[in-house]
């Protein structure tokens, strides 16, 4: 599937091309370096369809998307003219804090490979179950060749980090992947024999070390090569640069790797490890506790990436206890996630907590019910954090360590030890956090109090605005909407059509908002304060305007009847889209309840939702 208007539209509401850096994608978001955060239309991006959230964390503009974000990060590097020279500019020019922008450069060079890594892990996960049961046999040659796919990522490490690295500041990606390389090349590796031996460069003595899944060396080193790599392209000229400045900056910086940058990461990543275990070993406890009970706040800030590099260290030297002790939180959300599905009677809601369920469970990835659920259900913030405190402490006092990098989900458990010390940890988490959203539930109290005190003493619940329907069509529910962001709730509580007549008009009296270039949504926000998303068809963003002809440009005031676009409904089928159409309320918790009306059909102009105050 093309998401190319898509990222047409998230290229254009970031400020446009000449306002992006460079952009990297992780499980879920697509991850901008933007040369000024305020040319961004944060507001427009978080009412765009498909898109979950946007944060702006460590100097970078995050955009949530969700598992797709793949295929969209895709076509906006088409699109988008980003990295090279750009990204060399901005980082001369950049200004902030050195240590944001260090983390700016560690969470931007994992992001890249972190699902490669993650997949990997989670191959060696299945190894080490299928051999723990019996049923592959770690002698043979299967074991083996899995064996390699499992591990290739973790043992090359240094190069596929100086390839992102290199990225994300500018320099040559391949000249970075090749400082990266040096460091495992098999003449220079045979001369490490046994600890402390050491060989000579012109006569300066180098300390040899095993730079196999390593990560600071080939950070430091990577680092250095790019400020040098800006220095040779300003003095030599440029019909010698591009075989001149490749070579003088592995001439100069693999020797001083070996000699200086080499060592010295490997001592400083071991220095992390040992205080982190320090740490753990004098109060694994309180330190499970801290983890546990944080991890879904750096998840929510985006910055959780940047725990890879020291759990990536601590794998490399015996086993790493962080994975083991934020992996409470993940199983803290699912924990909410699953509370819901239990406590709600609510057919759309215990469909958007289902949905939500599965990648959080077989896969770790929890942004749909962070973003879907807990943000949306604040009440349930102190419940996630409880669980995961909890929880993390279990962990770290039973010492649990993981043996490689996989994201913490059912599947990944093979990968820890003590493992039913692990099992119940999470166990808890998840078991505590699912119990208090039963008990004490999970919307706002004080709507559920106003709503319960007008039921019991007879008063009429006040309808605060009344909306019509801007199609002529077939009723149905949102969860019957093939489309996981509508079907979900993620976007707001309301309803969808299947439209009849090619026309949509204005369902109340306010100001139109947003309306995309492609002319298939249209935002309105009503006298009243109501903001109201018409969404015509599924996926129709890829049509890129085609069969839409808009009546009405941002800004424009109208009144309810008033026609907003014409439609081809049979074009836009013939295309092979649905024309199925989400009515949503987008600012769903300012009210305590939206009403539908409870029938099949309905002609434009009639009531279709009532919202609750």
């Amino acid at each position: 599937m093309s998401y190319q208007s898509l990222a047409k539209e998230i290229v254009q509401l970031a400020g446009g091309e000449q306002n992006i850096v460079s952009v990297v994608h992780c499980a879920t978001r697509l991850r901008f370096t933007l040369k000024d955060h305020s040319q961004a239309d944060k507001k427009s991006l978080k009412n765009l369809d498909g898109i979950l959230s946007v944060v702006e964390n460590g100097g970078q503009f995050q955009v949530v998307i969700g598992s797709h974000v793949s295929e969209v990060y895709k076509d906006v590097i088409k699109i988008a003219n980003v990295g090279g020279s750009a990204a060399r500019e901005s980082s001369e020019k950049s200004k902030g804090n050195v240590i944001a922008k260090i983390f700016e450069v560690i969470a931007g060079s994992f992001s890249p490979i972190l699902g490669a890594l993650a997949g990997a892990g989670m191959l060696k996960a299945l190894l080490a179950l299928l051999t723990m049961t019996g049923l592959l046999s770690d002698k043979g040659g299967t074991f083996f060749i899995l064996s390699a796919a499992g591990n290739a990522i973790f043992y090359f490490l240094p190069i596929f980090l100086g390839i992102t690295v290199a990225t994300k500041l500018g320099a040559n990606p391949y000249v970075g992947g090749t400082i990266g390389a040096a460091l495992l090349e098999p003449n220079f590796t045979s001369l490490l024999q046994n600890t402390g031996d050491s060989t000579h460069f012109l006569g300066i003595p180098i300390v040899l070390m095993n730079y196999s899944s390593t990560v600071f060396p080939v950070f430091i080193a990577v680092s250095i090569y790019a400020v040098l790599d800006r220095f040779l392209r300003k003095i030599i000229h440029k019909d010698l640069q591009m075989f001149l400045v490749p070579m003088l900056s592995l001439l100069i910086i693999v020797p001083l790797t070996t000699i200086a940058f080499g060592p010295f990461g490997v001592y400083f990543g071991n220095s992390i490890g040992t205080f982190i275990n320090f740490l753990y070993s004098e109060s694994g406890t309180l330190t499970g506790a801290l983890m546990g009970g944080a991890y879904t706040f750096l998840t929510l800030l985006g910055i959780h990436n940047g725990l890879a590099p020291f759990i990536l260290e601590n794998v490399a030297h015996g086993g790493d206890p962080l994975l083991a002790l934020v992996s409470a939180g993940v199983f803290a959300q699912i924990g909410v996630a699953l509370g819901i599905f239990l406590k709600t009677k609510d057919k759309k809601e215990k469909a958007l907590a289902a949905s939500t369920l599965l990648p959080g469970l077989l896969s770790g990835v929890t942004e749909p019910i962070l973003y879907g659920l807990i943000l949306r259900y604040k009440r349930t913030i102190p419940y996630v954090a409880i669980a995961g405190v909890i929880g993390g402490g279990v962990s770290g006092l039973a010492g649990a360590k993981a043996s490689t990098l996989a994201l913490p989900s059912a599947l990944s458990i093979p990968i820890y030890s003590p493992l039913m010390a692990y099992v119940i940890s999470i166990l808890a988490a998840l078991a505590i956090a699912t119990i208090l959203t039963v008990i004490f539930g999970y919307e706002d109290k004080k709507r559920i109090e106003v709503k319960e005190t007008k039921v019991e003493s007879g008063q009429p619940l006040v309808k605060q605005d009344s909306i019509v329907s801007p199609l002529t069509g077939v009723i149905k529910v949102l969860a019957d909407v093939d489309d996981p962001v509508f079907a979900s709730e993620s976007m707001g509580k309301g309803i969808a059509i299947e439209p009849t007549v090619g026309q949509a008009v204005s369902p109340v009296n306010g100001i139109v908002t947003t309306i995309f270039p492609t002319g298939h949504a249209i935002g309105i926000t009503s006298d009243q304060g109501a903001e109201i998303l018409i969404h015509i068809g599924i996926n129709t963003v890829q049509l890129g305007g085609k069969y839409y002809s808009p009546v009405v440009k941002q800004g424009d005031r109208v009144s309810q009847g008033d026609l907003l676009v014409n439609f081809d409904i049979e074009k836009i089928k013939e295309a092979g889209y649905p024309v199925t159409t989400p009515v949503i309320i987008t600012n769903t918790d300012r009210y305590i309840d939206i009403l539908d009306m409870n029938k099949e059909a309905v002609q434009a102009k009639e009531e279709l939702l009532t919202l609750v105050v």
